[in-house]
């Protein structure tokens, strides 16, 4: 069932109440703020018999999903197109739930995440969904506005017209105006404060050779879309300097890791360059890839997609929030300096960079590939089952793939990539993972279903 946090509820009802006069005549809102106590009754009636609504549950329907994410990834891999300040997870998350919101609106075969909108009995719930998608895009991506109806228009024109079509829009378009006001104050559009160096070892610093400013550094108070807060599940502080453990990790990747390295295998240097392209992306595409295989219907797909997005928008909340409370070096950093008062680390390389060179302008601890990718296998395993034939493309190597059997073994390699890449240690890749999975098991607890 779905739910809202404390947090989430508190900031609907101020936030809805602008955008509440834009209800057209003879609509209404119900059950605006779905918070902690959803049961079975209140979802509703399915309408599966009423022959609009059968739309949503077609073999293969769910394909509209996957095209409006589509779009999504495209938009992302333009530059300059996501705001520098504003996390990309954070367009992933507001295009699903609302996707999803207009869609059981009509359908009632779940509950929704914050609203559901009366519609008449003849409501098309693929009009919904495509105008939802629109909207959301339109209105975060505003220079893509001819392109964003251009697409609408063609996902459209395969519903017939009619008093259906129109009252599916007019869900889509109220789903899409009420989330965008639930969301609105978030604290994503705070600016983020200036990151205050401390010099001395194990502290975070500015990484060679591009020496970028830290980034998101307001992340981990972004209000979470399931988690009580972005510190609910914040793992505990890293192992001393001074320990074993720090020695074993860090001098790993000052073997794996170096872009001249000679200990690193062809292979894992394919992997180093497989995993570099924005984590979140890859997830998406390969629930992309899911919902098509399966031929998910429409319910379905706007299930997964909408889970996993608020999952992985979860999961940013929450590492922004562990790196900025813990600010650990970079593995550049302490293999150029040094580890002082630890005997077992390696000799210091001043001259030592990572594969690839740059480095991601934030602290090292916990790993961002490691906690997104355990979050992401957690959830696709528990809607596709845990043994899965997997083929993954790599948006920076493109005609190469990478086969596996499972969810969770991506996410493994995934996680082992920044290691052979330089860019974290092992005991930033186990942290992540270990609140990837914990939110994601979490949100499972709020939101379960598995694919029909």
């Amino acid at each position: 069932m779905k739910r809202l946090t404390k947090a989430m509820t508190a900031a609907l009802m101020g936030s809805v109440a602008a955008v509440g006069a834009l209800a057209a005549p003879g609509w209404a809102q119900e059950g605006s703020a779905r918070s902690h106590s959803t049961t079975a009754s209140e979802v509703g009636t399915v309408l599966v018999d009423a022959p609009a609504s059968r739309a949503a549950f077609a073999p293969g329907s769910g394909q509209l999903v996957v095209d409006w994410n589509k779009e999504l990834i495209k938009i992302e891999q333009t530059p300059g197109a996501q705001p520098a300040t504003i996390h990309p997870t954070r367009s992933y998350a507001l295009l699903q739930t609302a996707t999803y919101d207009a869609v059981v609106s009509i359908t009632h075969a779940d509950a929704p995440y914050a609203f559901s909108i009366v519609a008449p009995r003849d409501a098309r719930p693929d009009a919904a969904a495509d105008q939802a998608a629109h909207d959301i895009l339109s209105s975060l991506f505003p220079s893509f506005g001819t392109q964003l109806d251009q697409m609408l228009a063609t996902e459209l024109a395969s519903v017939p017209n009619g008093p259906g079509k129109d009252a599916g829009i007019t869900v889509g378009q109220r789903a899409a105006t009420l989330l965008l006001a639930l969301r609105a104050n978030d604290g994503s559009a705070a600016t983020p404060p200036t990151f205050n160096f401390v010099n001395q070892p194990g502290a975070y610093q500015k990484t060679p050779p591009n020496d970028l400013n830290p980034v998101f550094t307001n992340w981990g108070s972004v209000t979470p879309w399931v988690l009580n807060a972005g510190d609910q599940f914040r793992p505990p502080p890293p192992p001393a300097l001074t320990s074993p453990e720090w020695a074993a990790a860090i001098n790993q990747v000052q073997s794996l890791g170096e872009n001249t390295s000679t200990t690193r295998t062809p292979d894992e240097t394919t992997i180093a360059k497989f995993w570099a392209p924005p984590i979140w992306n890859t997830w998406n595409e390969i629930a992309d890839g899911q919902v098509i295989s399966h031929q998910s219907n429409l319910e379905n797909a706007a299930h997964v997609m909408e889970t996993l997005n608020q999952t992985l928008a979860d999961s940013a909340i929450g590492f922004y929030d562990a790196k900025y409370t813990y600010n650990l070096w970079r593995p550049v950093t302490a293999i150029e300096a040094g580890t002082p008062n630890n005997p077992a680390v390696d000799p210091a390389n001043p001259t030592w960079l990572p594969q690839p060179t740059t480095t991601a302008a934030d602290p090292s601890y916990p790993a961002a590939h490691s906690t997104v990718s355990e979050a992401a296998a957690t959830i696709l395993s528990a809607f596709y089952g845990h043994h899965v034939d997997l083929t993954v493309a790599s948006d920076a190597l493109p005609g190469v793939t990478r086969s596996f059997s499972s969810f969770q073994a991506v996410a493994d390699e995934a996680g082992f990539s920044r290691i052979v890449a330089g860019q974290h240690t092992s005991i930033d890749v186990n942290a992540g993972d270990a609140l990837g999975k914990n939110i994601a098991q979490f949100v499972l607890g709020q939101a379960f279903g598995t694919e029909g």
